[in-house]
C-alpha cells in the first residue's frame, strides 16, 4: 500500500461493517441485522445464514480462507480457533461454505482455559455466541467473529459478556434518570471509552539474549543507565525514524481495522511511547484495544523491534499504564457529563455528577481489583502512577458548585454575578477547565472520567464492567427515590446534597503522591488497598455479590471464580519470576562474576610474584569475592523460599500472601546484589544487554 494513499479510502476496509452490510444484504435482512445491534433482538435461522454466506462471500473476496470466533477468555488476552471454509463435496472437489448455525455459535474446547472451579477439566465443552454489536473483520486471511464464552452449563468464562451485561444495566437506570428531567426522546445511553495505550519499545536482538524479558515480560534484573529519565528530554520529543516507520505501519493495520488510532507520541520513560484512539462505545473500545496490543507486538517485530505490554518492564524509570477515559451519551446527541448551559440541563449534569462521586467512594474495592495485577502492583504508588487509595479530582469550579449544594450557598462568578444552583445555569465553565492531575486515580476532565490506575497489559474489560454497573446501582437508587417524589426539584435537591455531604470524602484536588495525602486518606476511612492480595479478597463482599446478582452481572460463582483466577495467577506469575531469577542467576549472572574474580586473582598472583604492589587487585578480588557469596546465598534463600511455597497451595490466598511476603522479598534481596555484581564486572564479561542497550539504542 501506497505511503501516500488517503487513509480515508481504505479506513475499516477489513471490517463487515454498516456501510458493506447495507451494500450487500438485502434489505430487511439489513434491517433485521440493526435491530440486533440496536436492540439486542436475536436473529432467525433464515436471516443468520444470509448474513452468514454475504460475510463469507466478503471475507473471500479480502483472501480469507479461514473463520473464527473471537473472544476473550480470561487469561486477560483473545483466544481463536481456525476452521476453513472448505466442504467436501462427491467428485473429490471442495465448495466453500459458511452457515448461520456456524455465525451464531460455535464450540471451542473450554478445558484449558482459566474457569476457577466453576466446572472440571473433564467438561471440556464451551460455547462461544456471537456479539452482533461488534463487528467481524479480515485478520491475516481469516474471518473473526466477535463472541462471548460461556461454559457447557452456562457460567461466563470471558470478560466480553458482563461488560455487554453492565452496559445494557446502565442504559436502563440512566433512562430512568433522563425521564425524570423530561427527557422523552432518548432511548438508549451507552457508555464510551477512549484507552490511552503505553508501551516501550527495545531492540528485538536485545529482548532474544534476556532470558526474564522473553519470559516474564519484565527485566528482573538490571542495574539503572547512567542516564534515566530524569533531564524529561524524551517526553514528546522528536519520534526517532525507526520507531515513527512502526508507528505508520500500525496505523495503516489499525485503520484498515476501523480502530480509530489518532494520537501518537514519546512518553515520560526513555524507549515509553503511547497511543491514543477517538472514543467508541465500550465493547467494541475493548475489543479494538486487544487488537492494538496484538497489532503492535507483531508488527513491531517486522521493524526489528519488541514491544513491551508489562506495567513495570525497567526498575527506575516510568512503567506503562492504560488510561481509561469513561463517558456516558444518549442516542438524541447528549453526552450526560457534560455541565451544559440551562439550568435543567445544569442538575441532570450535577445528578449524574453526584452519582458517580457515590459509586466511587461506595465501591473503591472494586474499582481496585480492575487494576489489580503482579505487574501492576510494582507500578501503583510510585510517584510514576496513581496511588492505591481511590479518589475523585474534580478541580476548584466543580467544587465549589458541590460546596454550594452541600451548604445552601449560591456560587459567585468572576463577574460577580450570583447564580442559584437549578434556577440559574452554572457558572462559566468551560470544557477543560480544570487542569490534568496525573497523580489523581480519576480526575475529571470537561466531559469525561480519566481513571488512570489500570496497567497497560490489562484488558479494559474489567474496569469498565466495574465503572458501569457501580454507576448504574447509584442512578438505580437515586431513581426509585426521586420517582415517588411529590414534589421533584426538593427532593432532588435533597438527593445532592446528602449525596455531597456524605461522599465528599473520596474527593481530593490535591497531590496524590504525597505522604501527606496517605494520611489524610486514611483519617477520611477511604480503603488503601496496597496490594493486588489485599485487593482481590473483597470481590466476594456480601454488598458486591449482592448487586452483581441484582443486575445479573455475574453469579456469585462467577465473582468468586474470578477472584481465584486472578489470585492463583497471581501466584503463577511471581512464580515464574523466581524461578527465571534463579536459572539466570545460576546460568548466566554467578559464572560471569566468578570469570572476573578468577582474572582478578590471577592478576593479583602475577603482581604478588614479580613484588608489584597488588593492593588494587587485593580490593578488587576481596569485594567481588563478597558479593558472589552474597549472591549465592541469596540464590539458596530464593530457591528455598520457592520451595516452601508448595506447602501453601491447598489455601489460594494465603499461597498468594506468601508469594507477596517471602518470595517477592528474597526476589528483591537476589537482585539488589546481581545489580551491584553489574556495576563492578567489566561490561565486556557481562552476560546480558544492559538498560543503556535496552533504552537507548533503538
Amino acid at each position: 500500500m501506497s505511503d501516500f494513499q488517503n487513509a480515508a479510502d481504505y479506513f475499516g476496509c477489513n471490517v463487515f461493517n454498516e456501510k458493506v452490510m447495507r451494500d450487500r444484504l438485502p434489505k430487511n435482512i439489513y434491517k433485521s441485522v440493526m435491530r440486533t445491534k440496536q436492540f439486542g433482538i436475536a436473529l432467525n435461522d433464515e436471516v443468520a445464514d444470509v448474513v452468514a454466506n454475504a460475510m463469507k462471500d466478503w471475507a473471500i473476496e479480502k483472501g480469507a480462507t479461514h473463520f473464527t470466533h473471537w473472544f476473550q477468555p480470561m487469561t486477560g488476552i483473545t483466544a481463536e480457533k481456525h476452521d476453513a471454509f472448505m466442504t467436501p463435496v462427491e467428485d473429490g472437489n471442495v465448495i466453500q461454505e459458511f452457515s448461520g448455525k456456524e455465525l451464531v455459535k460455535g464450540e471451542p474446547d473450554a478445558s484449558s482455559f482459566p474457569s476457577g472451579g466453576l466446572r472440571a477439566t473433564f467438561e471440556a465443552r464451551g460455547y462461544t455466541a456471537w456479539d452482533p454489536t461488534s463487528n467481524a473483520f479480515v485478520k491475516e486471511d481469516t474471518l473473526c467473529i466477535p463472541t462471548a464464552f460461556c461454559s457447557y452449563t452456562g457460567e461466563i468464562l470471558d470478560k466480553k459478556t458482563p461488560l455487554l451485561r453492565s452496559m445494557e444495566i446502565v442504559s436502563e437506570q440512566a433512562l430512568r434518570i433522563l425521564r425524570l428531567f423530561g427527557n422523552t426522546t432518548a432511548t438508549r445511553v451507552t457508555t464510551t471509552v477512549g484507552p490511552e495505550q503505553e508501551y516501550f519499545l527495545i531492540d528485538k536482538k536485545y529482548y532474544d539474549q534476556r532470558k526474564d524479558l522473553m519470559l516474564t515480560g519484565r527485566t528482573l534484573f538490571g542495574a539503572m543507565a547512567p542516564k534515566g529519565q530524569e533531564l524529561e528530554d524524551h517526553y514528546f520529543g522528536n519520534i526517532k525514524q525507526r520507531v515513527l516507520d512502526f508507528m505508520k505501519d500500525l496505523d495503516r493495520e489499525l485503520w484498515k481495522l476501523g480502530i480509530y488510532a489518532k494520537t501518537e507520541h514519546n512518553e515520560v520513560a526513555p524507549g515509553q511511547h503511547e497511543l491514543a484512539p477517538v472514543f467508541t462505545t465500550s465493547n467494541i473500545a475493548a475489543d479494538h484495544n486487544q487488537l492494538t496490543m496484538e497489532l503492535m507486538k507483531k508488527i513491531a517485530q517486522k521493524h526489528g523491534l519488541y514491544c513491551l505490554l508489562h506495567e513495570k518492564p525497567f526498575d527506575g524509570v516510568n512503567g506503562s499504564g492504560k488510561h481509561n477515559n469513561w463517558s456516558i451519551s444518549s442516542n438524541d446527541g447528549q453526552n450526560l457529563l457534560d455541565p451544559g448551559d440551562t439550568p435543567m440541563k445544569n442538575l441532570q449534569f450535577i445528578t449524574f455528577l453526584c452519582a458517580f462521586v457515590k459509586a466511587v467512594d461506595e465501591y473503591a474495592p472494586l474499582l481496585r481489583i480492575s487494576a489489580a495485577s503482579a505487574g501492576n502492583d510494582h507500578r501503583l504508588g510510585a510517584n510514576e502512577a496513581p496511588p492505591a487509595v481511590i479518589s475523585i479530582f474534580l478541580g476548584d469550579e466543580l467544587q465549589n458548585i458541590l460546596d454550594a449544594i452541600e451548604y445552601g450557598k449560591p456560587v459567585k462568578e468572576n463577574s460577580d454575578k450570583i447564580f442559584e444552583i437549578g434556577i440559574d445555569a452554572l457558572p462559566n465553565f468551560p470544557k477543560d477547565s480544570t487542569d490534568r492531575n496525573r497523580t489523581s486515580p480519576l480526575a475529571f476532565t470537561g466531559n469525561k472520567f480519566e481513571f488512570r490506575m489500570l496497567g497497560s497489559a490489562d484488558s479494559i474489560s474489567c474496569t469498565n464492567v466495574m465503572m458501569n454497573t457501580t454507576f448504574a446501582q447509584v442512578l438505580c437508587e437515586f431513581a426509585d427515590e426521586l420517582e415517588k417524589a411529590d414534589d421533584f426539584k426538593k427532593s432532588l435537591k435533597t438527593l445532592l446534597k446528602r449525596t455531597i455531604t456524605n461522599h465528599k470524602r473520596v474527593i481530593f484536588n490535591g497531590n496524590g503522591y504525597s505522604q501527606e495525602w496517605l494520611e489524610e486518606a486514611e483519617k477520611r476511612g477511604l480503603p488503601n488497598l496496597v496490594s493486588t492480595v489485599d485487593a482481590l479478597p473483597h470481590y466476594i463482599d456480601k454488598p458486591y455479590v449482592e448487586m452483581f446478582e441484582k443486575f445479573k452481572v455475574y453469579t456469585k460463582a462467577e465473582i468468586t471464580s474470578r477472584m481465584e483466577i486472578h489470585l492463583d495467577n497471581y501466584s503463577k506469575i511471581i512464580n515464574i519470576e523466581a524461578n527465571t531469577m534463579i536459572y539466570m542467576a545460576k546460568k548466566q549472572i554467578a559464572p560471569a562474576a566468578m570469570e572476573y574474580s578468577k582474572f582478578i586473582c590471577d592478576s593479583l598472583i602475577s603482581k604478588k610474584n614479580t613484588g608489584l604492589d597488588s593492593s588494587l587487585e587485593e580490593k578488587i578480588a576481596r569485594k567481588i569475592s563478597g558479593l558472589n557469596t552474597e549472591l549465592y546465598n541469596a540464590i539458596e534463600n530464593l530457591e528455598a523460599s520457592r520451595n516452601a511455597a508448595k506447602e501453601r497451595e491447598g489455601n489460594i490466598q494465603d499461597l498468594a500472601r506468601y508469594y507477596r511476603d517471602v518470595v517477592l522479598t528474597d526476589m528483591q534481596k537476589l537482585r539488589k546484589i546481581a545489580d551491584e555484581l553489574e556495576m563492578n564486572v567489566p561490561e565486556k564479561l557481562w552476560p546480558i544487554p544492559t538498560y543503556t542497550d535496552l533504552l537507548f539504542t533503538v
